[in-house]
């Protein structure tokens, strides 16, 4: 089943990447890179779930293989210094945005090298220090503090936005509405990206949406609203910059609704009951988005097969010596565990 539209795309699909990258102001390099990420992202994830098989990962996860390129173009679009509220989903912005891999694991093991100390775990990774502030295990539970961080932004008169990222499921809940429309009333340099995979838990989104996609809304707060193809790296990089500068002018909040996909259940106790092979497979082979912008950057000459085997071994040993980090650190001290908790 697939509920998308290409037509319905505010976007093209990209076809001429060094054409496209002009336009952008990427240069080659830039866009090896990006890819580079995206393949970090995805053996991340691919680790993270050996891990938990493993019995290392302490409670549950929520994988994001498959929607590597909404993660790297939002993360790529944006500046070092603006906000992030991430969501339980959202390992692939966390390193998209610069995180290091070894605290990431760490985190996930629950070892004191985390970015947590151990204690946020797969749900709750932040980096206050990196502006940062942390996913949200509540389901749109970013939303409403995007609010708070856009007025203090506003408040002290920086050039700054905060870049909220949310699912699909996340769009049908009050504090959606709640939040758009007092971001809206007020001007907020807020970046609302909708990351829709197309199921919250196992719901397809048109079976609990009176009417898809999302963008529509962005009319009813008379704010602008794009719908675009998630799986174009250089899409969400050329959306997400051009929402984040009206942002970032003053001219208030943006909607970017993401079309992509998830391979791997909404989480561990996830058994995929609700969709078929078939579906998932199709999203793998035709959909992917890195086999996608690998074929455009191997037609243009910016990468051989050669290099791309390359990145791929040297991505895979920097995750699996994120591994041997976590597991030679040390475990939390029970004497300290009411340190480094908010109340």
């Amino acid at each position: 089943m697939t509920t998308w539209k290409k037509e319905e795309f505010d976007n093209l699909e990209t076809t001429n990447v060094l054409k496209k990258s002009e336009e952008l102001g990427l240069s080659h390099e830039q866009l090896v890179e990006m890819y580079r990420t995206m393949v970090k992202v995805r053996l991340f994830e691919e680790m993270a779930d050996k891990q938990y098989a493993l019995g290392k990962v302490h409670g549950t996860m929520h994988l994001s293989a498959g929607q590597e390129a909404v993660a790297v173009g939002a993360g790529f679009a944006v500046n070092k210094g603006d906000y992030l509220l991430n969501h339980h989903r959202g390992h692939g912005h966390f390193i998209a945005s610069g995180a290091d891999v070894n605290k990431m694991m760490a985190e996930f093991l629950g070892k004191d090298t985390g970015y947590c100390r151990g204690r946020g775990g797969s749900m709750h990774i932040a980096d206050v220090t990196a502006n940062n502030l942390g996913a949200n295990g509540i389901v749109g539970g970013g939303l409403q503090l995007a609010v708070g961080v856009g007025l203090a932004i506003q408040m002290k008169k920086t050039d700054q936005i905060v870049l909220t990222i949310f699912g699909d499921g996340a769009s049908n809940e009050g504090i959606f509405h709640e939040s758009l429309n007092m971001a809206a009333i007020w001007d907020l340099p807020i970046l609302y990206l909708c990351e829709n995979n197309q199921y919250g838990m196992s719901a397809n989104v048109t079976r609990v949406s009176a009417k898809t996609p999302f963008k529509g809304r962005a009319a009813g707060y008379g704010i602008p609203g794009y719908y675009i193809d998630g799986n174009d790296v250089l899409a969400v990089y050329e959306f997400v910059h051009k929402a984040a500068q009206n942002a970032r002018e003053g001219k208030g909040p943006v909607l970017v609704e993401a079309q992509t996909y998830r391979y791997f259940g909404h989480s561990k106790s996830d058994r995929n009951l609700y969709r078929s092979k078939e579906e998932i497979e199709y999203w793998k082979t035709v959909e992917d988005p890195i086999v996608r912008f690998g074929k455009l950057l191997l037609e243009a000459g910016l990468l051989t097969e050669q290099k791309i085997e390359e990145i791929h071994a040297e991505m895979n040993n920097e995750i699996e010596e994120s591994v041997k980090f976590a597991e030679n650190s040390p475990e939390p001290d029970v004497n300290d565990v009411m340190e480094w908790v908010y109340a």
